[in-house]
Parts: C-alpha cells; sequence; structure tokens
C-alpha cells in the first residue's frame, strides 16, 4: 500500500459520519461571448467614466470590467506595475499548516497538502485571484471530483468578472446561458478573492477603480502628444512657385512636398523652389511628457505606495530602501488575504466534504518574510536568550521561522558541536573553571568523572525521582526477561512517567554534556599549546 493511499485510510477510520456532497456540475461554462468586449475606452470622456462608474454602482459591473481589462491592456506601465504586485506573491513559497499538534489535525493537513501540490498550475491560479488587486473582485469555480472514496479537487478555473453582477437586494450572482439574470452563488463551489483597498462595496474597492481617472487624463495627453509630433515632429515643407506657373505646376509642386514628407524625395518643375522651416515648439513637447510621467507616478504610488522602486527619477539609497520596505508590507498584506481566501473557499469545503464539519481546518502560509528581516529576528532571539535569559516557548520560535516541529525519531539537522548548539548558563559551576585550567593535573576523563560526580551529587534528588519506579517494578518482576520485555513497552514505560515532569532530567543532560564539551575542547587546547 502507498504511503499517500495509508494515510487517506487512517483519517478514514476517525472521520465524522456526516458528511456533505459537494455540486459536482460546472456552473459558469465559460461561453463563446466572454472574449468578447464593448471597449467601453473608445472615446473615453469623463461623462461616459462616470456613467460607466454609476452602472458599476447599482450592480452592473460588466462595463467596468472591461474598462478595466483594456486599460491594463493598453497602457504599459500600468500594467508592469500590476504584474509587480501579483508576481511578488506567486513567487513565493507555501505551505500547509496542521490547525494544532494533535495526530487527526496533521492528517488532515497531509491530505489537504497532497491535494493543493497535485494542481499543476497552482501558480496561475493565485495568480487568477489576485486579479482582484485590480478589479476588487476576483471568482474562480472548483471542479470537484472523487478519487478512491474521497472529494477531490480536479480543476480550478477562472471565470470572467464580467460575468457576476449584484441584484437590487446587494445579492452576489453569477450568470449562466441558461439564467442571464443570475443565480445566488452556491456554497463552496467557488472561490471569491475580494480585495480591499479601501472600505466600501466591493465593487468600488479596486485599485484600477482608484486610477482610471489618471488613465484618462494620460490618455488625452498621448492623444494630443502624438498629434504635435505628427505636425513638429518633421521641418515644415515651404513651396515656392514662379507667378508665371501654370495650374499643372503648381498641382505637381504639391505633389512633390508630399513626396517628400514620405519618401524623401520629389520631382518639381523647373523655377519652382522648395523651402525647410525647422519647428522650435520644445515647451510644448516638456508639457506632455510632463503631464504623462505625472499620471504613471500617481499610479505607481495607488498600486505599489511608492515611486523610488518603479519609476526613473532621483532619490537616495535610504529612500529607496524605505519604499521598497513600504511595498514589502503590501506583499505581506496581499499574501494575508489570499491566505484567508483560500482557507474559507478552498480548504474548509475540502475537509468538510471528506472528514465532515466538525473538524478543524489548517491554516495556509506564504513565506513572505525577507532574508534580511528573519537573519535580524534571529539576533534579536539569540540575545534575549543567550544574554537576557528569557525563556521563550520553542514552539513559539518554530511557528516564527516557519521550521516544522520534528517527529519522534525523525533525522534532524544538527551543529557540529554541542556546546555550539546549547546556551552558556548565567551561573557557572565553580569547579568548572577549576577543571578548565591549563595547570590542572588531572586527565580529561578524570575532569569528566569529577563533572559527572558534582552534577550527581548536586542534582541527587532529580536521579532519585526519575529512577525510582524502574526501582520499583525490580522487586516485583519474577525474571529479568519479563523485566526485558517492560521497559522495551512504550505504553508501559509512559504510563510509569505519566504524572512526572521529566524536564528537569533534560535541562540536567544537556547542561552535562555542553561542560563535558568544554572540558574536552580545553585538553586538545592544552596539548596543542
Amino acid at each position: 500500500m502507498s504511503k499517500n493511499k495509508s494515510k487517506k485510510n487512517q483519517v478514514n477510520r476517525q472521520q465524522s459520519p456526516v458528511i456533505q456532497k459537494p455540486e459536482m456540475t460546472e456552473i459558469a461554462v465559460a461561453q463563446v461571448h466572454d472574449k468578447y468586449s464593448t471597449y467601453p475606452s473608445n472615446g473615453l470622456t469623463p461623462q461616459r467614466l462616470a456613467q460607466i462608474f454609476r452602472e458599476a454602482d447599482a450592480g452592473d459591473v460588466m462595463r467596468q470590467m472591461e474598462l478595466f481589462e483594456e486599460m491594463e491592456e493598453k497602457d504599459p506601465h500600468l500594467f508592469s506595475q500590476l504584474q509587480t504586485r501579483k508576481n511578488a506573491v506567486t513567487g513565493l513559497d507555501f505551505e500547509i499548516i496542521p490547525f494544532s499538534d494533535e495526530e487527526q489535525d496533521k492528517l488532515i493537513a497531509e491530505f489537504v497538502k497532497e491535494q493543493i501540490e497535485a494542481l499543476e498550475n497552482i501558480e496561475d491560479i493565485f495568480m487568477d485571484l489576485l486579479d482582484a488587486i485590480g478589479k476588487g473582485i476576483s471568482v474562480s469555480e472548483i471542479i470537484w471530483g472523487y478519487d478512491e472514496g474521497h472529494t477531490v479537487i480536479q480543476d480550478i478555473k477562472w471565470r470572467h468578472p464580467k460575468r457576476f453582477l449584484w441584484d437590487n437586494d446587494d445579492i452576489f450572482k453569477v450568470t449562466t446561458r441558461e439564467a442571464p439574470n443570475g443565480i445566488p452563488m452556491i456554497p463552496n463551489k467557488f472561490i471569491m478573492h475580494r480585495y480591499k483597498a479601501r472600505s466600501g462595496h466591493p465593487a468600488r474597492a479596486g485599485v484600477l477603480r482608484v486610477v482610471a481617472w489618471m488613465y484618462l487624463f494620460k490618455n488625452y495627453d498621448i492623444k494630443d502628444w502624438v498629434s504635435f509630433c505628427e505636425v513638429f515632429g518633421m521641418p515644415l515643407r515651404l513651396g515656392k512657385y514662379d507667378p508665371s506657373a501654370s495650374e499643372d505646376d503648381k498641382i505637381a509642386l504639391m505633389r512633390a512636398l508630399i513626396q517628400i514628407g514620405t519618401d524623401a524625395a520629389g520631382v518639381i518643375p523647373n523655377g519652382t523652389e522648395i523651402e525647410f522651416k525647422e519647428s522650435s515648439k520644445t515647451t510644448s513637447i516638456n508639457v506632455y511628457e510632463s503631464l504623462a510621467r505625472y499620471c504613471d507616478e500617481q499610479v505607481s504610488k495607488a498600486i505599489l505606495g511608492q515611486t523610488l522602486t518603479s519609476d526613473s527619477g532621483g532619490g537616495s539609497y535610504a529612500q529607496s530602501k524605505t519604499h521598497n520596505e513600504v511595498r514589502h508590507d503590501l506583499t505581506v498584506a496581499d499574501c494575508k488575504a489570499l491566505a484567508a481566501t483560500l482557507r474559507r473557499d478552498l480548504l474548509r469545503p475540502l475537509v468538510y466534504f471528506n472528514f465532515g464539519e466538525d473538524r478543524r481546518i489548517p491554516y495556509i502560509r506564504f513565506d513572505c518574510e525577507e532574508a534580511d528581516d528573519l537573519k535580524q529576528t534571529a539576533e534579536i532571539y539569540d540575545t534575549l536568550i543567550s544574554k537576557v535569559g528569557l525563556k521563550i516557548p520553542t514552539a513559539h520560535i518554530y511557528k516564527k521561522f516557519s521550521i516544522p516541529k520534528p517527529e519522534y525519531g525523525e533525522e534532524v539537522a544538527s551543529p557540529p558541536s554541542v556546546a555550539a548548539a546549547l546556551p552558556l548558563s548565567a551561573a557557572q559551576p565553580s569547579f568548572l573553571m577549576a577543571n578548565t585550567n591549563k595547570e590542572t593535573k588531572d586527565t580529561a576523563q578524570q575532569q569528566i568523572d569529577h563533572l559527572a560526580d558534582a552534577a550527581l551529587q548536586h542534582n541527587s534528588g532529580v536521579f532519585a525521582k526519575i529512577f525510582a519506579p524502574i526501582l520499583n517494578i525490580l522487586g516485583k518482576a519474577e525474571s529479568l526477561e519479563e523485566l526485558k520485555n517492560q521497559l522495551e513497552d512504550q505504553t508501559f514505560v509512559e504510563s510509569l512517567y505519566a504524572k512526572m515532569d521529566i524536564r528537569d532530567l533534560d535541562e540536567l543532560l544537556a547542561k552535562s554534556m555542553f561542560y563535558a564539551d568544554l572540558i574536552g575542547r580545553a585538553e586538545e587546547y592544552e596539548r596543542s599549546v
């Protein structure tokens, strides 16, 4: 039996008897006309833009979504900024974290992890959901299936946001071929990611709604700039003809002027002249460029929260670093928002359909911590533990650095020396300094024996407490074979220490190993000098 099947069977034996069934039918089937658009940006004016927004406010977001799609297609700067924002999340690693350390929660998390990793296009799915950053909402449909008695995810398909609407009662609906006016969303069937750039209705929360006016002004500016370049980009060609020139000569001269503009060559009648007048309207060019750059900067501020890492221009290194930190804060917020959506709309129904509604849902976490941040955090923990003496639970450190806690018997990475892994005790025993003196005549083994005797004397109560249960069963065992079998029974041994806190033993052994390693290092140093 494979490892995956074994885990599924383990969960199967513990699952709830009441399990929901998913909706297997594909609801928002992609239609042919989804790829067509009314192109609302053609001839866009402030009046038309305001009208499109009013329609969206009333619940009909179709033209607004089509406009947002065109904005990304037509404005390279806007497209670049949104791609930067999305790729900052899709490029990160992620993990599925059990709800708790209980075995049942771990098995559920492992099953969920297998299902998510089985999706080959998971990065594309994340990218589709992050489309909500610009448009305010993004919806994908879950295609459920069955495999070996389990409900599994066959696929997750993106649905165009213009297929959705809010009715007069503000109920979110999806339009289908059979119901063009929309039907209510079926629970546990869709993943709906909302980006809340600001408080208010989801139809008005997208970043593109904020930058639409800058897009409009820049559109006007670029159009006039192109017309200006067309007129003043080439020198004025002025033709002069003799007063006695015939009408045919004049027509030939005009034809030559036009041909010179495109072909850089022409034939003119004898006695005519062509003069070139250079344009000097450099000030107008600066006006157009300044307005376009200003609009781009406002777009960068709205999407990335800053301009120095997205636009060319001056700025000190300190300013750029500060602005980049602002962008990182947005990435962390995007990761948390996406993780919350996936846990609510994907992980929760997956657990409900397989294990019942009474099971606890695992978490999904993106590794959005920067390397410098982790290094500084590790240094802070080191200072608090080794110098301040603060006691920090190891579970907290595992969670902080997203490191899985090793299972019993699992191979773990360890430092080359025990002394490198254990912190110095704040109060060093007096015999340690005596035994590490270079002038001592004791051998290394004698020093270790002396250390063990001192530790035994100092912690005799602990040893007596630890070995009391073992000594107690010595008189009851009929033979050494029976005693051996009892001590090899893990359940029996655990029952002996069920009411005992043996953390003192762990601390004692750790200190003894640390001190012994120090003595060994001192002996090696003495031999080398």
